[in-house]
């Protein structure tokens, strides 16, 4: 099977590049030329590299019509966190992967499947399903939703398959260190005191490896249009922080309280992802504490880099 994999360097990609390579398939992955490769190091000598950036469109065209894949995993975006959400390359990063798609639907490809966010349904709903209302709040979910509407008319124009990944909350080795369950575990790790809101957030938090298992799972099914990705267990910010507090002796390090809830934060965001399960025949390998305790782990060995 031959892969075009956009966003190979990335957090999730490089785990999904992982993947594909323990499964045998031949990836063609398409990065930018600053990219760092220190995600993906052990894996990048079975990775064929192109160098492109995305937004010219022109460049992107001809990487595609040299690889003629026939599958394109497109996790290539914009996730700067603290500026992702409002940045005005949402609307870059929409319009290249349309036309992205289109080449790739004229040159025969035959699945295409991206990558979409929780945030496109009505978060208010709480548990949410495939099916349930759409209601993007910020830019970067509304160019999401936008770009799965225009994928579903250029797959029903062309007959290419279109899969759409609906990630909910990840973690895992080389997570960002900005993000939740890293910052909590750097705290801590550093003897800081770990400021946090009152963490009765709910949210559905799935190890990183796992979230790469589902989308290979969905790659080589058919099932097409949204699938979510998510664990379907409902899990607190307090009780994960305190968590990680307590496997790293110094629950008394987390500060619960500490920090104002950020307005318009969503105080439950949980997964039904039956479609995953039933439909591409998905099993979560890690339950939350063996998944943080493999995470904490990796983070003792301070991998990730100092700049």
């Amino acid at each position: 099977m031959k892969v075009l994999l956009t966003g190979a360097t990335g957090f999730i990609g490089s785990h999904v590049a992982r993947a594909l390579v323990a499964q045998g398939a031949e990836i063609h992955a398409l990065v930018l030329p600053q990219d760092s490769f220190w995600r993906i190091a052990d894996v990048a000598p079975r990775l064929r590299f192109h160098t492109a950036n995305f937004l010219d469109v022109a460049s992107v065209a001809r990487v595609s019509e040299a690889v003629r894949p026939e599958l394109c995993i497109h996790l290539a975006w914009y996730v700067e966190p603290g500026k992702y959400l409002e940045a005005p390359e949402n609307r870059d990063f929409l319009h290249a992967s349309i036309v992205f798609a289109r080449t790739l639907a004229r040159i025969g490809c035959r699945r295409f499947v991206a990558t979409g966010t929780c945030f496109e349904y009505d978060t208010d709903r709480g548990v949410l399903s495939e099916s349930s209302p759409t209601r993007p709040r910020t830019l970067y979910a509304s160019c999401k939703l936008q770009l799965f509407q225009q994928l579903e008319q250029v797959g029903q124009e062309t007959g290419m398959e279109i899969g759409w990944l609906r990630f909910f909350y990840q973690y895992g080795p080389f997570e960002d260190p900005r993000r939740l369950v890293p910052y909590v575990i750097g705290g801590v790790l550093r003897g800081e005191l770990v400021k946090l809101t009152p963490g009765e957030q709910v949210r559905d938090y799935l190890h990183v490896e796992d979230v790469a298992g589902a989308v290979c799972a969905i790659v080589r099914s058919n099932l097409t249009g949204p699938v979510n990705i998510g664990s379907g267990q409902p899990v607190t910010v307090r009780e994960i922080a305190l968590r990680i507090g307590e496997l790293l002796g110094r629950a008394d390090l987390i500060a619960l309280g500490a920090q104002p809830y950020i307005p318009g934060d969503p105080m439950r965001i949980v997964a039904d992802n039956k479609r995953l399960r039933d439909g591409a025949g998905w099993k979560a390998r890690f339950n939350l504490d063996e998944g943080l305790r493999q995470t904490i782990e990796w983070w003792k060995i301070g991998a990730y880099p100092k700049s």
